[in-house]
């Protein structure tokens, strides 16, 4: 019987039409690819004339070589079977770690070749890791989540400095620092700006959250997201209608969502009860 798909596969629409079968068919190739480099490296030797076959050197290699490739394929195939299926599998975020940092540049590159955008690449891992932590069904505190936003959804006009510290937003509605600050108040969960990577990650760092919803454009979601590994990150597109890193826009609906997804439900539900 066929196994029935995850019940946590998100609406493409909330990443620019980014669609799974793109990261499931570039980690295919790029599987495909390596197993063929290795395999032509193993057939190499007894290619070579002068007795090399008589030797125990190739007989090892080859053993080594097939044991790699079929180690590549299980790896490959279970985590397309969690990404279908939703289910959790032993040892899957640890394939699922070992395939992002190994294969992950090799699909962009592989991508490019074939038509694919970088950035479709990159809203479909988003998508993947998503819907893959979602399946890890993690609740947390709301003191334990943080929501990570980028410096650019301030005004870029706004005179007043709140990186590192939002509270000294005045609310004035010219952004979206004020709603978010009101839904924290709200929730209880901690709110932080990053100005980049390495602020983010000293960010995470001090914060030691159990849980990060981060707003943010691909680059840095699929950056944060595995060098945040194995804290679950889940990530949010945002809007850029100037353009990248000015006036960037949050959408709050998807914040929302995401937000209680992972708060516990007393919290999320203490929090909608203080709603106006």
């Amino acid at each position: 019987m066929w196994p029935a798909k995850s019940p946590h596969s998100l609406p493409p629409g909330q990443y620019g039409g980014g669609r799974k079968r793109i990261f499931i068919g570039l980690m295919v190739a790029s599987c495909l690819a390596f197993c063929l480099v290795i395999f032509a490296f193993l057939v190499l030797p007894w290619l070579v004339p002068g007795g090399v076959m008589a030797t125990w050197l190739p007989l090892l290699s080859v053993s080594c070589g097939l044991a790699v490739i079929a180690l590549l394929a299980w790896l490959c195939a279970t985590l397309i079977f969690h990404i279908y299926t939703g289910r959790r599998l032993p040892g899957i975020s640890w394939v699922r770690h070992v395939l992002v940092r190994l294969f992950l540049p090799f699909m962009e590159s592989l991508g490019r070749v074939c038509g694919i955008g970088r950035t479709a690449v990159r809203r479909s891992f988003v998508k993947v890791n998503n819907e893959l932590v979602l399946a890890e069904g993690v609740r947390v505190p709301a003191r334990d989540l943080l929501l990570l936003l980028p410096h650019c959804v301030q005004n870029s006009r706004c005179r007043h400095r709140i990186s590192p510290e939002p509270d000294n937003c005045r609310r004035c509605g010219a952004c979206q620092i004020g709603p978010l600050l009101d839904l924290r108040d709200r929730l209880g969960f901690r709110l932080a700006l990053a100005t980049g990577g390495t602020i983010a990650r000293r960010i995470v760092v001090e914060c030691r959250p159990a849980c990060i919803v981060a707003v943010a454009c691909e680059r840095d979601l699929v950056s944060g997201i595995q060098d945040s590994y194995p804290l679950p990150v889940f990530g949010v597109l945002n809007e850029r209608p100037h353009g990248p890193c000015r006036d960037t826009l949050v959408p709050l609906t998807a914040v929302e969502d995401a937000l209680a997804r992972f708060l516990r439900r007393d919290d999320a539900a203490c929090g909608a009860g203080e709603r106006p």
